[in-house]
Parts: C-alpha cells; structure tokens; sequence
C-alpha cells in the first residue's frame, strides 16, 4: 500500500507550507480507482499501485534525498516518459495523529515524503526500507562529512610572549594568541551535493585550551591578542597567563601545547541541521626566569 497525496502544479516550498496548514485542517479526500495516475480534488489518499508495495526494493534509511531515473523511451512515444522524480522526507514529520499518515503508523519506522515530479508535487509513504525503485538515499549527514573534508582546518598558530627562544620573567603576563584566518580560527565554509541535496557547513574555533607545562590551564573563547610593548605589563584582556616559578630554575623550558576546537554547524536544502566538533593541536616551548636581585 503507498498512500499519496497530491498537490499540482506548485512548489517544494509551497507544498511544505501547505502541510504545516492542512495538519491542522481536514482536506477533501477522494479515492481513485487503483493505478488512477490523478486526482479530481485538492487531496487524495490511499492509491494503489498494482504490482508495488511501498518502500520495497529501496535502500535502507529514510533519510534525505533521492531520485529516481527516468524510464528509458527511446524510440517510444515521449509522453509515455516518466518524469524524473526526486523524493525528500517531510521535515519535521507530520503528528502521529495526522491525516496524512492515513492507515499507516509512523511507529513501524516509515516516513512521509516530499514527491516532486516536474511540477506535480506528492506526499508519499514509503516504509523503513524507503523509496522504491533501487534509489539511493542521500544522508545529509554523509553530505555534512563531505563538505568538511573539503575545509582545511588547522591547528592554532600559536602567538605567545615571550616568544620561543627568548626568557620571560616569573610574575610577568604571558599573552596567548592564535593568528585570525579562514583555516586557523573560522569562518570556514564548504557546500557538498547530490541527489538533489545540498549541505553547506561552516567552521568556526568554539575555544582553544591552552596547557601551560606547569600543570595549569587557560580556556579561551576569543582568538586572544596580540601582544604589543605598549601594553607593557599590563595582563592580556582576555587570553592570558602568569608563571609563578621558572622553568627548571630557568635551564629548561615549559612546553606549551594548543588544542583548539571547531564547532562545524550544517544547513541542507531539506531543512535538515545538524552540528559536528573536529580538534587540533599545536605546541611551542618557552622559557621561563627567575630575576635575582644584585646586592651593591
């Protein structure tokens, strides 16, 4: 049993916007003859397609978008084709006591979907299995992965005083930073398609821990600042640190280590979201004095 209903002759946007109206309105309901290819009112359900069962031959999922090929024509009368087709789940999916369900129960693991044909649009039931037809199920989650590995997302470059080879100076502020770029910090945006789908996802750095070597930390959410000699020593407005002993009696050195965190938030085409976090890591090592006083 497949059960459709039908709007002709508009849009996805229309037909989404439609559905958010109708569930909580009855529609006129009519019920074609099995195998009957339109509808004479505004809403039908409860078509039979002799021969199919919903969702049989489809891939496992339920998920995102997928299409269906054309039937090969050649030769034959063009208006014998069918039209291409592509399906999207109903995002969000009506309530389960909604109309459009009709006999089916949306905890058996089926969806309704969005059927765009030309510019006949449907609402389709198709079960766990999905569409039929051996389509491929686009994940816009899988499509949110892809773009991703599109982005080059580095580890931070590490700002820091003093600076690697030099020797600060026990109780003076130490400021951290990271230089500001689509790679080092965000935003970084990549889109991957198919099926109809697209998914575009941004990266930003959500914080950047930084350890101290000497068994301290600091969470920054900022890129931090740059330092500069006219802030003398004044602490850092919002990335900073101060070391209370030397770095091995200041022979050796403290080795500092950068984590930072992207936060990766995807938008598909369907409505769908979602939000995945990637880290990296870099490393300096500083050194760290003790200023001994001179007796006269």
């Amino acid at each position: 049993m497949l059960s459709v209903g039908r709007i002709a002759r508009t849009s996805a946007a229309t037909t989404v916007a439609a559905a958010a109206i109708l569930w909580g309105a009855a529609p006129a309901f009519a019920d074609p003859a099995p195998g009957a290819g339109s509808c004479d009112d505004f809403f039908c359900v409860g078509v039979k397609i002799p021969g199919k069962k919903g969702g049989q031959g489809g891939s496992k999922g339920g998920s995102g978008s997928v299409k269906d090929k054309p039937k090969d024509t050649s030769g034959s009368d063009k208006s014998d084709a069918k039209p291409e087709c592509t399906y999207e789940p109903m995002n969000p999916q009506p309530p389960a006591d909604s109309f459009f369900w009709g006999e089916h129960d949306p905890s058996e693991g089926g969806a309704l979907y969005t059927s765009t044909c030309a510019d006949l649009v449907s609402y389709v039931y198709f079960g766990p299995e999905g569409p039929p037809g051996g389509a491929i199920v686009v994940d816009p989650a899988v499509l949110a992965q892809e773009a991703l590995d599109k982005m080059l997302l580095r580890p931070p470059a590490i700002g820091i005083t003093p600076k690697p080879g030099g020797m600060g100076l026990v109780g003076m502020p130490v400021y951290l930073w990271t230089e500001r770029g689509p790679e080092t910090y965000g935003p970084n945006v990549a889109s991957a398609s198919a099926g109809g789908v697209t998914v575009t996802a941004t990266a930003k750095v959500s914080k950047i821990v930084w350890e101290m070597g000497d068994g301290k930390t600091v969470t920054c959410t900022t890129p931090g600042t740059p330092y500069k000699a006219a802030y003398g020593t004044n602490p850092s407005p919002d990335c900073g640190h101060r070391y209370t002993k030397p770095s091995v009696a200041g022979a050796g050195t403290y080795h500092v280590v950068a984590t930072s965190t992207w936060t990766i938030d995807w938008q598909a085409t369907t409505g769908q979201s979602g939000q995945m976090t990637e880290t990296r890591q870099s490393s300096v090592d500083i050194r760290v004095g003790e200023l001994q006083a001179v007796g006269s």
